[in-house]
This record gives structure tokens, sequence and C-alpha cells, in this order.
């Protein structure tokens, strides 16, 4: 399948990341003299999550941040692959580009999720280039993507911005993945169905009960277990309400404590309970990124400009990995919202940052969806 008018060659321009020496000096300055919080006794009578990110986790955390974190280890691995920037309808966007040997490769999308990043899918890139050409975009307004070339970005405007790209560095014909904003971005570009679109595969469809009884019937015991963890995540995901309603005054703190950020970013530490399997280098390299680059305030924002998306069925080709510890999607509905899904696997282990969980598996799910 191709376009019937070839897109613009994009100019691109080589990019690694290499953060003066001063802005890490001055992160060391403000962990040195961080002020935590009063430490509440929870309703359980431990220092645990229940009211949010424990000062236990905080301090053990920044005491490797100041005397065991390596930010220019990860900068290394963050420049062992080629970046690059280039402007797509006005607006800065840092993107990875990896070429697989194989010429006749499948090119595709990765979208990263919010709290997360490129580095989202850095442990992927190995595994997949055998069968893809790899493109891994920054969201407006995170990380590199910056300056905003202005505020209001939701799914179907980043979602065009993505075909753009996809057109202006020579594919006509690509798939896309991604989880969280990322699957949304995902599910977007299978809605819209620009030609050569190959279909997406994400790790979540979000769709819920819309009142019908009848939308009851097919439900399983998975369906209800699923539904009933996003009951749960209603009660403790503050952050979302807070983005989607005051994103400019979370930022303005965000943006002036390091401490902050890693506690605000709880969906690292399993959905904020304190589970999750990835290590303290994964979580404070995400943190480092989005304060360096001053990322609070883009990434708050997606959340109060998604409130004006309209709902829409998507009649694209999807496909979708569950999880177990990530949110579930729940098949009824999201046969509702979706009806061309061709692929639905599940998986005993992983959550919502599968990409840097279990790479393996989550690398295996992709190389089936496009097998």
């Amino acid at each position: 399948m191709t376009t019937t008018e070839k897109s613009p060659a994009l100019s691109l321009r080589p990019f690694t990341v290499d953060i003066p020496q001063v802005e890490l000096d001055e992160l060391q300055r403000r962990l040195a003299s961080t002020r935590f919080a009063a430490e509440p006794v929870s309703e359980s009578g431990t220092d645990d999550w229940s009211n949010g990110a424990p000062v236990s986790y905080l301090r053990e955390m920044v005491a490797h941040w100041r005397d065991g974190f390596d930010w220019r280890a990860q900068e290394r691995a963050m420049n062992a692959y080629p970046q690059f920037l280039t402007e797509v309808e006005g607006q800065t966007i840092h993107l990875v580009h990896v070429r697989s040997a194989n010429e006749d490769a499948t090119p595709l999308l990765l979208a990263h999720t919010y709290p997360g990043s490129f580095v989202d899918f850095l442990d992927l890139i190995p595994r997949l280039t055998d069968r893809f050409h790899l493109v891994i975009p920054t969201l407006p307004g995170i990380g590199f993507s910056q300056p905003l070339s202005d505020g209001q970005w939701d799914s179907p405007r980043v979602a065009r911005t993505w075909d753009a790209l996809m057109r202006g560095l020579g594919y006509e014909s690509y798939g896309a993945h991604g989880s969280d904003n990322g699957a949304v971005v995902s599910r977007e570009l299978a809605a819209m169905a620009p030609e050569g679109f190959l279909g997406a595969h994400v790790l979540q469809l979000f769709s819920f009960p819309s009142g019908d009884p009848a939308e009851f019937e097919r439900m399983t015991p998975a369906d209800y277990a699923a539904l009933e963890f996003a009951g749960w995540f209603q009660t403790v995901n503050g952050f979302a309400t807070m983005n989607a309603s005051r994103p400019q005054t979370i930022a303005a703190a965000l943006s002036d404590s390091p401490v902050g950020q890693l506690a605000y970013n709880e969906l690292f530490e399993n959905f904020g309970n304190g589970t999750s399997t990835l290590t303290r280098d994964q979580v404070l390299t995400q943190v480092s990124l989005y304060w360096f680059t001053n990322s609070s305030a883009g990434a708050a924002r997606y959340y109060r400009t998604e409130q004006t998306v309209e709902p829409k069925v998507n009649e694209g080709r999807i496909g979708v990995a569950v999880f177990a510890d990530d949110f579930r999607s729940m098949r009824p509905f999201a046969e509702r919202d979706n009806t061309d899904i061709v692929s639905w696997t599940e998986h005993p282990r992983g959550g919502h940052f599968a990409s840097m969980e279990v790479p393996d598996e989550l690398a295996a799910a992709i190389r089936d969806f496009w097998a």
C-alpha cells in the first residue's frame, strides 16, 4: 500500500543527550537539601502507600539518586541509538530512528507512556530491529520535543503529527505500538486509518461500562476482576484529577522539586502500591529526564486537553496485549468500541511499563501481531 502523493522528506538534525555538568551539580545540591514531608502513620499502622508515596521510599530513592545513580551511564545507553530533532508542522520533535539491516522490514512507530519517554523502549530496540524499522518519537512538550508550538495538543493531533512524521521519513506504510498515552494515540491512528496504515498494537483499550445492563451479559470473572481493579484505581489516581483540572498549578511544584517529581510519578510504582518490578535506576532515569528537560507542565497538560476529545468507535485493525499487573482491558466493552480487534493476548507477568519490565514478552507479542 502506498500514499497517492509522497510527503516531502523531513530535515533531520543529529542529536546527542548531553546534560551540562552544571545541571547535574544543581540536581545534587537540591537532593542534598531535600526537606521531606512529615511522616504520618497510615491507616494500616505502617509507612505504606495508602496515603501516597511513603517518606521511607523517598528517602531510599533519594539516597540512591545522590550516591548510586549514574546519569552519564544512562546517557550512554540513550546515545547508543541514532537520535534526531526535526520539525513537523511547526513543532520540534525529538526521535530515535533505528533502521533494520533488513530493507524489507516493517516500519513501526513506538509511542511512549505517561510519565515515560523514549527511554521506555530502549530495551525493545535490539529485540525488534531484525524485523522492524523503528521510529520512537517524543511527545510534544516532553523531553527534547520542546518548546511547544502551542498548548493545544491532544491524541488526535499527536496522531496526525506522527503520521506526518512517518511519511516525512519516507515510510508509505507502517504500524504503531503504544502504552497509556501511547496506546490512546496508536488507537487514534487506527481509527484515522491513513492510507498504508498496517494497524495498532496496544497494551490497553480504555473502554468502560456505558450504563447499559446488557453490556454485562458477556462479562467473565476476569472481566469483573478488571472492572474491580479499575474501580480501585479511581481511588488512587489523584494525579489524573490534578493534571486534568489544574495542570499549571501542579507543574509549578514539580518544576521546582526533583523529589516532588519522583513522588508524583506513582505510576512507576505499579499504580502507587509499591510492588513495581522496575529497578531504581529505571525509575530515576525517567524522573531525571523529566527534571532536566522541565517536562512536568507539558506532560500534565495532556490530561486537560484530552477531556475535549470526542469518543469514537475505532473500526481500524488493532490488537491488545494485557499484562497481569497493568490496567486490564475488559473485552465486552473493548469490542463495543473497537470493531476489528484481531489479536488479544494475556500475559502472566509484567505491568504498565512492560517494555522495561518484561521486554522479551512484549517483543514477542509485537512480533506475533505483525506475523
